[in-house]
Formats: structure tokens, sequence, C-alpha cells
């Protein structure tokens, strides 16, 4: 279930809304011009191949990809057993603040991740996991966190071939924000 803590951005900041609420959630992302929707879970597919997963899920990928006009989807995957020095990796790669040129659409098959998106003196930390889609659009400030030892399997949607690029905003928010770890170990 998608899990929202909502921050002040400044030095210190302050926690403004922690919620499981559904409706809550839609609403507060829907004001920041963020939509997130829910897919039926496909059990079965956490460690499945690209080509199992984007299977399992075509008529909800053909519906994204008719409507967004998406060129390219993809699956990116992180489990528990990949080599610490990989996942230490990936999760930094993502974890400074960005923004891209694109909608970053993602769709959580199994494990989770939270979408830290900075928006109007405010930091919303959605917690993403199985069954959420989250369609952030593109030029909004984020960072992406995964913890310290990642799960997750994501369908991801671009209208470039050249997939994921980001442009780091060299602010230093998301080292002042609780991370994946600190905000999953208090739900």
């Amino acid at each position: 279930m998608t899990y929202l803590t909502v921050y002040t951005d400044g030095p210190a900041p302050e926690t403004l809304l922690r919620t499981e609420d559904q409706a809550e959630i839609a609403t507060s992302l829907k004001e920041i011009g963020v939509r997130l929707r829910h897919w039926e879970i496909v059990d079965g597919l956490d460690g499945a191949t690209q080509d199992e997963v984007l299977a399992a899920y075509r008529d909800q990928v053909a519906a994204v990809v008719a409507e967004e006009g998406y060129t390219f989807v993809d699956v990116a995957q992180l489990g528990p057993d990949a080599p610490a020095d990989v996942a230490a990796a990936a999760r930094a790669k993502f974890l400074n603040e960005h923004t891209h040129d694109d909608d970053e659409v993602r769709f959580f098959v199994s494990g989770s991740g939270i979408f830290y998106l900075h928006v109007d003196g405010k930091v919303h930390a959605v917690f993403c996991e199985p069954g959420d889609l989250l369609s952030v659009p593109k030029q909004t400030t984020h960072w992406f966190d995964m913890g310290t030892r990642p799960h997750f399997t994501a369908i991801r949607f671009f209208h470039d071939d050249d997939g994921w690029v980001g442009d780091f905003t060299g602010d230093s928010i998301s080292s002042r924000i609780p991370d994946y770890d600190t905000i999953a170990a208090g739900r």
C-alpha cells in the first residue's frame, strides 16, 4: 500500500503529513501534478525476466503507451541478493535531486522504493509498493531511494529511446530528508 510523508524543505525539515489513506495521497499528489494509479498485481514475478514481466502486464502497458505516446518501455530490477557494491552504485545513481526532460513513470511489480518530489517548498516522499503506478511530470525536481538493500522490480515508460537521463540540481536536500531505510522502519 502506498505511503506518503510530506516534509518542509528547510535546513531542519519538519513532518507535515504521514498517511496511508489512498484518497488523501491521491489528492495531495494531484495538487502537485503527480498521478498515482493502481493496477492489479500479478503474483510470481519477483525475479522474473523483463520479457516475462512485460508479458504479464501486456494489456496495461499497451493502454499506458496508447494514452501517453511512450516509445520505449523496459524493466528495472534489483534484488536483495545483488552484490553490495552493485546495490550501492545503483542507489547512488538516483539519490541526488534531479529533473528529467521526460516524465518519470514507474509501475512497481514487486518490492518497493521511494520517490521524493520537491515541489513548492515541500518534499513529498511517496513510498511505492506493488501495484503502484506513479507518473511524475517532466521537470519535477525529485530523487529516488531504494534503500541499502534494494528489492524492487519496476516497469519504466519513456518518450525517448535514450531511457533514463537525469539533470542534477546540485542541491543537497536529499541528505536532509529521512531516507528509505528510516521511513520503511517507521511504518
